[in-house]
């Protein structure tokens, strides 16, 4: 299914943990990016389709500051991202070397990138945060990518966080972290998650006024017929 934008802007009105546990009741438990926290308090909830790259352990005769300017380079990976992506990094979690920095992340914002995650972090904190670029990930630290990580690709299957990120997939992002929706299930998200979504809302709304759990969360059967009525109304 494509990513439309109608899609977009429906995925925007869903949490992430609403989207888990659309997910989850259809057997998909891994999709929460592990170390994905935004690095600006109050980012809005962003959508887009995944444009993945690779790092692996630095090894010394490879990741160099010369490599910067070689082929497969990050430089080079950001030239080739769409507008309205979502770049997602795999750093293998790695929290002593910073992935990108204010440079790079300028570059993205000035192409139009959606936003950065990854189980990584970024440097040059303040000027990252100057760009404006939307970024999730696990942190700051001062040292260059290459001072623990060795870039090999883009466009290409990885693991972020602990989860398998396929190009294209479907990335929300929000105060809780960043999830992937698989292109296959996405139909499935933007059919059920709206109806979890205002569900959800019925039953804090109950709970504020003093309702009970049991019965409730999860609803019983006499709650499901409330709740249905509530709609008619």
């Amino acid at each position: 299914m494509p990513l439309t934008a109608e899609a977009i802007e429906i995925l925007k009105t869903i949490t992430t943990a609403t989207i888990t546990t659309v997910l989850l009741k259809k057997g998909l438990r891994n999709v929460w990016m592990r170390g994905t926290k935004p690095l600006r308090p109050g980012q809005p909830r962003l959508v887009g389709p995944a444009f993945t790259l690779r790092f692996v352990p630095a090894r010394e005769d490879l990741a160099t500051p010369e490599s910067w300017a070689k082929p497969i380079s990050t430089r080079s990976a950001i030239e080739a991202m769409p507008p309205g992506c979502i770049a997602v990094v795999d750093a293998m979690g790695i929290t002593d070397a910073g992935i990108f920095g204010d440079i790079l992340c300028m570059r993205m914002a000035k192409r139009g990138i959606a936003a950065l995650v990854t189980d990584g972090v970024v440097r040059d904190l303040e000027g990252v945060l100057g760009t404006g670029l939307p970024v999730w990930c696990n942190g700051a630290a001062a040292p260059p990518s290459v001072a623990g990580l060795t870039f090999v690709n883009w466009g290409e299957p990885i693991g972020c966080g602990g989860v398998a990120v396929f190009p294209d997939d479907v990335i929300v992002a929000d105060q809780d972290g960043a999830v992937l929706i698989p292109r296959d299930k996405l139909e499935t998200v933007l059919a059920e998650g709206p109806e979890q979504e205002r569900m959800e809302a019925w039953i804090v709304d109950e709970v504020e006024k003093g309702a009970v759990l049991p019965g409730l969360y999860p609803m019983n059967a006499e709650t499901k017929a409330r709740y249905e009525a509530s709609k008619k109304k």
